[in-house]
């Protein structure tokens, strides 16, 4: 998923107002007595009771977004609205579960033999398997590539140089990299999270994380002048469906903001990732 252009180049004070009245109101409603939550839409009268209620100004919804024949509090709505009509239409139909990404790795290596990578997940015991998203992103990466190579495991920090010298260090260690983790064209973030029971600390800190690479990216861009391609690829229904909707929420309202050029759910990287791999030079 690409950020929709209608909701790109909108200043930070924007998604202050996004985020404030998405923790006020909440991400989910609940309908009628038992029955499942869905994600929330909001009305121009509620957005503005919120921040009244909050000890805010409220005038200012009623006022065009510079540069754009539209109100803030319009403009507010219709994003927060759509973000929900994405979630709801185009994301949930792509996740899979541990046994729908197990068919699709154990088809892709059953395709061809692989050199790249395949990484197994952190867990112990019965939980140990493959990583699958990892090893479906690498297998792709590879024959997409055609025999470029590419970092499919980093293991140190992504360095951005000048004249031979450490310009930026990232805080953290990516998933992949292309060429590879000094002076990247692209790197990306896997965040797969099968078999767990219950939305934990852990996947939360997975999308503050990738917050901060992504502000990290941004300040080189701005202030050097260097583009690197952010990617964010995640996957299990359970965990971000069932139980971490809000964080898929945050995860566009990120998208939007600029902190990731695009955002890959599920099984939408079969078709997807091989074309944004070929994009590279």
């Amino acid at each position: 998923m690409q950020p929709l252009p209608e909701f790109s180049g909108l200043d930070r004070s924007f998604w202050a107002h996004i985020k404030l009245l998405s923790e006020k109101l909440g991400y989910s409603s609940r309908g009628k007595a038992g029955s499942a939550k869905n994600l929330r839409r909001y009305t121009l009268e509620e957005i503005t009771s919120c921040l009244e209620a909050t000890g805010l100004e409220s005038g200012h919804l009623r006022r065009a977004v510079p540069g754009r024949s539209v109100l803030l509090g319009e403009l507010l709505c219709r994003y927060l609205n759509r973000r929900a009509d994405l979630l709801e239409q185009e994301v949930a139909p792509m996740l899979m579960n541990r046994d729908q990404a197990a068919v699709e790795f154990k088809r892709l290596c059953r395709v061809a033999k692989t050199r790249c990578s395949l990484p197994m997940n952190k867990q112990k015991g019965e939980k140990r398997h493959p990583a699958y998203l990892a090893g479906i992103i690498n297998i792709l990466t590879e024959r997409a590539l055609a025999g470029k190579s590419f970092d499919d495991e980093p293991r140190g920090l992504t360095v951005v140089t000048k004249a031979g010298r450490p310009l930026r260090v990232l805080s953290r260690w990516m998933d992949g990299a292309y060429p590879s983790r000094v002076d990247p064209h692209a790197v990306w973030e896997v965040k797969e999270y099968y078999g767990t029971t219950t939305f934990g600390s852990r996947v939360a800190d997975g999308v503050y994380e990738t917050m901060l690479d992504g502000e990290e990216l941004a300040e080189l861009a701005l202030r050097e002048r260097r583009k690197v391609f952010h990617y964010l690829i995640v996957d299990d229904r359970f965990t971000w469906w069932e139980c971490g909707r809000s964080y898929l929420c945050r995860i566009i309202d990120m998208l939007h903001l600029g902190l990731v050029d695009e955002v890959l759910f599920g099984r939408e990287v079969l078709e997807r990732w091989p074309a944004i791999v070929r994009s590279w030079p």
